[in-house]
């Protein structure tokens, strides 16, 4: 005898996917600018040369919201949740995986949103 199968309706899987940042708790989801999940962060250390240095011109932490630029002088607008505009203070040195979307500042990563 086979044990039935738990079926979930979509909105009630939606509903325990809604991240808790937004309440101001810890992110519980791993969606672009939210937590860094560990595959994310194994891809961007398994492709070293997509890594480009840049430095924060704008960070707020209120929003959440970086400016990056390349040292090329391409500008990236991000978005993160999880604190990365408290960590990354305006003229400190950064580095962005742009295809992951990993903003690493000094040793600490974060998973980011281009805006």
């Amino acid at each position: 005898m086979s044990t039935p199968q738990n079926f979930l309706p979509p909105l009630q899987v939606r509903e325990r996917s809604a991240c808790m940042c937004s309440r101001g708790e810890i992110c519980s989801s791993f969606a672009s600018g939210h937590g860094l999940h560990l595959i994310q962060a194994r891809l961007a250390s398994a492709t070293p040369s997509e890594w480009v240095d840049a430095i924060v011109e704008r960070a707020d932490a209120t929003t959440g919201e970086l400016v990056v630029r390349t040292l090329e002088g391409d500008a990236h607008a991000l978005w993160n949740a999880t604190g990365a505009a408290l960590e990354a203070a305006p003229g400190s040195p950064v580095a962005l995986h742009v295809r992951y979307g990993v903003l690493a500042v000094g040793r600490t990563q974060f998973n980011v949103a281009s805006v």
